[in-house]
């Protein structure tokens, strides 16, 4: 079996990077998603925190590029306490609080050019983003998005194209 999530949403703090004993890198920050939805005439705001943790490559690029603020993409697994739900810690007012941890396999900034642009996935290498949500390929090529990733009817998009 087999399970992802991806998250977007903006970084809540700058990452800490520490190393294992192994000398090996690790990367954690948290990321705030968020919705608004209309309940019995009153608008509310919904806002989930994630906490994100990188390893190897992928913690270097967090700790280099990542900052509080900035808005990512982050695509991985969900980690769960042993018996498969979120971890849940004693809050020091002695309330129960649950965490949704997220172990990242990938990550890409969706921040404008201004605040760095970029994403890196554990399994290709660097990627990356013009700064939208639109797809590029490591040729270079944006499926038919043009500058500020607009879509530009004149590049098209063909049946090559489609990511699926």
């Amino acid at each position: 079996m087999f399970h992802t999530i991806i998250i977007v949403g903006n970084v809540g703090r700058d990452p800490e990077m520490r190393y294992t004993p192994s000398g090996q890198a690790v990367t954690s920050f948290s990321v705030a998603t968020s919705r608004n939805y209309k309940s019995q005439g009153q608008t509310i705001k919904e806002t989930i925190w994630f906490r994100i943790t990188c390893w190897g490559r992928l913690a270097e690029f967090a700790s280099n590029y990542v900052r509080k603020g900035h808005k990512i993409l982050a695509e991985g697994r969900l980690v769960a306490d042993p018996s498969g739900n979120p971890r849940t810690y004693t809050r020091s007012d002695g309330t129960i609080g649950t965490s949704f941890e997220v172990t990242a396999s990938n990550l890409q900034l969706l921040s404008s050019r201004a605040e760095g642009e970029g994403g890196y996935n554990n399994n290709t290498g660097y990627g990356q983003s013009n700064g939208s949500m639109g797809t590029r390929y490591s040729d270079g090529s944006d499926m038919g998005m043009g500058p500020g990733g607009m879509y530009d009817p004149e590049q098209g998009i063909d049946d090559e194209n489609i990511p699926f």
